[in-house]
């Protein structure tokens, strides 16, 4: 097996016999997707890190790998800092640490369609202030030094139904072009395959967890689509499940369909499209329009269809979880040996004998005690770990159901903890109650409403370095925009049928890790004595929260009736029939009024 150190020199002296002063490896593929497909892992294979964001800077005598803080302890367990130091990627970001290294007239060298227009345009500005060229390269030196590199995906597309998807595709693609007209372009480019793969009711299995097909399309703006992939993964019967209109265009032959825009007006988002697409597009003499990408906003706001089977999904789902809390608990009682492997596939089989489920919505993350600091831990990327008594455990899971998409993290006990983690627990519960109960007008986003979550760590100096809430799709990916809840500013207004989690959480490094995490729908606030019309959240995750881990006397009265209410709702709208009698009266003791 080649050593990272090896790869570096490969790369090098790739580097030298280029002139390039620095190659930045990304962790991206062509679609610019938080997920890939294993086949385009480069950053993974260059590092050996494994999240989901960040970025090597190879130069001649030395390197650096920029993370987020999500990801500040996991990059240290994963990564060489003899070979790379470590960066924060927003604190310090890339095109920044490049202008202080390198001297005026050094060359950096990126592969275009691994960034987006708007990210390369602002670092070759930022680069040029330093007398330093930022240059693109599609002929990407990773894939030719990787040996024994995945296979490309190749299996068709499937279709899928509209009993699902409560819109067909003729309908959505005739809808979606009046929108391209409207915003004044002859055609929109839609880059993510989650938009591609609603628009024409197709799904794949390209990307682990993410049931979407890896492809791009131009959408016109009488609703013909021109679908960029590989022809071997066209569907039987793709043109009649459509309506007709869609034009399939070979992948290879991209760059010549894309210069033949050539007068055209094309819609396209420089934020998430990739650099190389558009570069394509503009040297075929079409012209540019900057804009969203007019699916995404469609896509978010799910229709009362998708809406049922997110609800119906969640149902389903919070059984197996019901069931492999209940299970945890006979196991620790009964003195048994879990290692968050075992954990994570019992969590799994549970899911699996559900009706309508496709896999996981994305890797487990199953951690015990300390691990549970990385947010974004990895059981399969760390050493063996067991559940161990008098601790906690935090597992963050999923299902992808063929009419919705799960995500629930809880975090429970194994015995006795101390009565600082109980606080920190109850102060990420307050936050989350806080958020589930805002009303919002109109037009509101979910950068206004993160404070919520966060005010109760704030008030004691604490907080945590991720988002508190993210999009989910309808069977897609379980990550989707443009609505977020974040401190970094979004300009998305939350919507109705919007859904979106709710998950702050608390970190202490080598100690333990707390999230507590349900989803959110987005809905119109029934109550004629508003004066004006009102939005509020409506939680589709029906699951108790570990009871055992709450400090009660630091909830408001308000939110300790909130918390009986919620688990009233659990007792009243699952199914519980479906359950054993061993996890029913689980249930009822977890589910149970707060003393």
């Amino acid at each position: 097996m080649e050593t990272t150190q090896a790869k570096l020199e490969l790369l090098r002296d790739w580097m030298k016999r280029e002139s390039i002063d620095a190659y930045c490896v990304p962790r991206a593929d062509e679609y610019l997707g938080e997920y890939l497909p294993e086949f385009n892992e480069r950053l993974h294979w260059l590092s050996g890190f494994t999240g989901s964001a960040g970025m090597a800077v190879v130069l001649a005598d030395e390197a650096a790998i920029f993370v987020d803080g999500r990801y500040t302890v996991q990059v240290r367990r994963q990564v060489d800092e003899n070979l790379f130091a470590i960066e924060h990627l927003i604190e310090n970001p890339p095109t920044t640490w490049l202008a202080g290294q390198l001297k005026s007239g050094s060359r950096v060298v990126i592969d275009p369609r691994m960034c987006s227009l708007s990210w390369y345009e602002s670092s070759e500005k930022t680069l040029a202030k330093a007398g330093i060229l930022l240059a693109g390269d599609a002929q990407n030196p990773i894939d030719r030094f990787w040996n024994n590199r995945p296979s490309v995906a190749s299996t068709a597309a499937t279709l899928l139904d509209v009993a699902y998807s409560g819109e067909t595709a003729a309908s959505k693609r005739a809808r979606m072009g009046r929108r391209v007209q409207e915003a004044g372009a002859d055609a929109a480019l839609l880059f993510a395959p989650e938009s591609v793969s609603w628009l024409l009711n197709i799904r794949g299995d390209d990307v682990p967890c993410v049931p979407v097909v890896l492809a791009a399309a131009m959408l016109e703006g009488n609703g013909s689509v021109h679908l960029l992939i590989d022809r071997a993964r066209v569907p039987d019967l793709l043109d009649e499940h459509t309506g007709g209109g869609v034009f399939v265009i070979d992948e290879r032959e991209a760059a010549e369909f894309l210069c033949a825009w050539g007068g055209k007006t094309v819609l396209a988002d420089p934020n998430s499209g990739n650099a190389w697409t558009q570069m394509m597009l503009r040297e075929g003499g079409a012209t540019l329009l900057a804009g969203d990408d007019p699916v995404m906003l469609e896509k978010a706001c799910k229709n009362p269809v998708e809406i049922e089977g997110a609800r119906a999904a969640h149902r389903r789902d919070a059984l197996a979880v019901i069931r492999f809390l209940a299970w945890i608990d006979r196991s620790i009682d009964d003195g048994k040996a879990l290692s968050e492997d075992d954990l994570a596939q019992k969590l799994t089989s549970l899911r699996a004998e559900l009706e309508l489920f496709q896999g996981p919505s994305f890797d487990t993350i199953s951690a015990a005690g300390a691990n549970a600091a990385m947010c974004h831990y990895n059981h399969l990327d760390n050493p063996v770990s067991y559940l161990e008594r008098d601790s906690v455990y935090l597992v963050d899971s999923g299902g992808q159901y063929l009419d919705g998409t799960t995500d629930i993290t809880r975090t429970v006990t194994t015995g006795a903890v101390s009565l600082e983690l109980k606080r920190k627990f109850t102060l990420v519960l307050k936050g989350h109650i806080a958020l589930d109960q805002a009303r919002f007008s109109p037009g509101t986003t979910g950068t206004h409403l993160d404070a919520l979550a966060r005010q109760f760590l704030w008030a004691e100096g604490c907080d945590f370095d991720h988002g508190t809430g993210h999009g989910v799709g309808a069977y897609l990916s379980v990550h989707e925009g443009p609505q977020r809840i974040a401190k970094a500013w979004n300009s998305a207004p939350l919507a109705p049928g919007m859904v979106v989690s709710n998950e702050p959480g608390y970190y202490r490094d080598g100690a333990f890790g707390i999230r507590c995490e349900n989803l959110l729908l987005v809905r119109e606030c029934d109550d004629a004595q508003f004066e004006k019309p009102m939005l509020e959240f409506e939680a589709i995750t029906l699951v108790p929260f570990d009871r055992r881990l709450i400090d009660v006397m630091l909830l408001t009265p308000e939110e300790r009736n909130w918390v009986d209410q919620y688990h009233r709702r659990v007792l009243k709208e699952l199914p519980l029939e479906l359950l054993c009698p061993e996890d029913r009266a689980w249930l009822e003791t977890a589910a149970a009024p707060l003393p």
